[in-house]
Order: C-alpha cells, then sequence, then structure tokens
C-alpha cells in the first residue's frame, strides 16, 4: 500500500469526468451567449427610443415605427415590435416585452429563457 504522500493527482475516469463536466457547462454558455446579447440589444434599443422626448410623446404606431428602425439597425428577429406593449402606469406610459428565447442545446434538448421587462417612456414633465 502506498503512504498517502506518494498518491497525488486524478485517475483517469476522475479527469474525464472533470473534462465531461467542463465541456458541459462550456457549451451551455456558448448556446445561451447569442440568447442574453439578443435581449441586450432589445434592451438598448427600448432605453434609446425611450429618451426620445418627441417619440415617446407620441402614439402607439409612430412609437412602434421607430422601433421597427430600431429593430433593423439592430437585426433583431426575435422578438417584433408589435409584441412590445404600451402601457399606461401611475409614473405615465412604458414600454412592456414578455417573451421566451430558444436554442438547440442536443439531441432533444433545448434551452428556454423567459425575458421580461418595461422600460418608462420620457415625457417633458419627468425630464
Amino acid at each position: 500500500m502506498r503512504s498517502p504522500r506518494k498518491q497525488a493527482g486524478l485517475t483517469l475516469i476522475s479527469m474525464l469526468f472533470l473534462f465531461g463536466l467542463i465541456a458541459f457547462f462550456a457549451t451551455l454558455v456558448i448556446k445561451c451567449l447569442p440568447l442574453y446579447l439578443n435581449q441586450m440589444k432589445i434592451a438598448r434599443a427600448l432605453d434609446g427610443v425611450s429618451e426620445d422626448p418627441e417619440v415617446s410623446a407620441s402614439d402607439a404606431a409612430n412609437i412602434r415605427m421607430h422601433l421597427q428602425r430600431r429593430w433593423i439597425i439592430e437585426s433583431i428577429d426575435t422578438v417584433k415590435p408589435e409584441d412590445v406593449k404600451i402601457r399606461r402606469n401611475d409614473a405615465g406610459r412604458a414600454m412592456v416585452y414578455d417573451y421566451e428565447a430558444r436554442a438547440h442545446l442536443f439531441y432533444n434538448i433545448d434551452i428556454v429563457v423567459h425575458f421580461v421587462g418595461d422600460v418608462p417612456l420620457r415625457t417633458a414633465v419627468n425630464d
């Protein structure tokens, strides 16, 4: 029997298990990253529209038209401007979105990420 001092390192099976675990989480990150980057583009487009007082004071059709322009520039294809709701709340109006993004992981397993958010529309009163 060897002394514990001479026994060092991982066995082949534990190294394979460790590499498999690292590969799984790396695949998960690689598949989820585009979903979150697309969410960041959507949030940036909504923030850009909400910061413009002229656009945010207009009607819903004009707001969606400006959103469509930003969607084209940012090449956003997961959510349509029609899916963004414009709702009134105590502080004024806000653009509200709620959607699920999916990515194929492997075989018959998909990743589903649910995004919800609201962006208040800036008006001349609350500058």
